[in-house]
């Protein structure tokens, strides 16, 4: 199974269920079944709370069933679940799994008041594992935003280089040594 137009093969595993999270969230499933596309006519879609679809998930896999639910990322679930996301959702999601891109946006002139700062807003990368991780030390562990940060900035040294690559302090100081040396306290 690969995508969406695989899961009317495979409804009565799935009991003709899709799981969802709060009523408000789920509406690109809800049109999707409303409209039939997919082969979907006639299917439910759960509508309970983020942690409801996720305590659901967890029932299926322990008891071996099928489930198809709605998953996103970043979330710890891409860690803690082994998760295949569907194809063929372009028209209810956009394209790319309904990725998007955030930029940083400044006033006109910024970037020539303020060239070292924009320098490491035009370094400054995320990439999705790194969101789940981060967002799984504070969801899962309970660690808060600072302490988490600092764990996956001591777990991937490589990304906090290319960050600050070409920073410096207010004093000029390479910006890397210095948050290296307060890292290592």
């Amino acid at each position: 199974m690969r995508g969406f137009d695989d899961l009317a093969r495979f409804a009565d595993k799935f009991d003709r269920k899709i799981y969802g999270i709060e009523p408000g969230s789920n509406q690109p499933l809800l049109d999707m079944v409303a409209a039939g596309r997919h082969g979907l006519k006639g299917w439910e879609i759960v509508e309970s709370s983020e942690q409801g679809m996720l305590a659901q998930l967890q029932r299926a896999i322990a008891r071996d069933q099928w489930i198809v639910f709605l998953g996103w990322q970043p979330h710890p679930m891409n860690l803690n679940f082994k998760i295949a996301y569907l194809t063929g959702g372009d028209a209810e999601y956009g394209p790319d799994f309904g990725g998007s891109t955030v930029r940083t946006i400044a006033r006109p002139g910024y970037a020539a008041a303020c060239p070292n700062l924009a320098r490491f807003f035009a370094n400054l990368a995320f990439d999705i594992d790194a969101e789940n991780a981060g967002m799984k030390l504070m969801l899962d562990d309970g660690q808060d935003a600072p302490t988490a940060a600092a764990a996956l900035i001591k777990a991937h040294p490589e990304k906090l280089a290319a960050w600050l690559d070409g920073v410096t302090t207010r004093d000029g100081r390479p910006a890397l040594a210095v948050v290296q040396a307060a890292l290592a306290k």
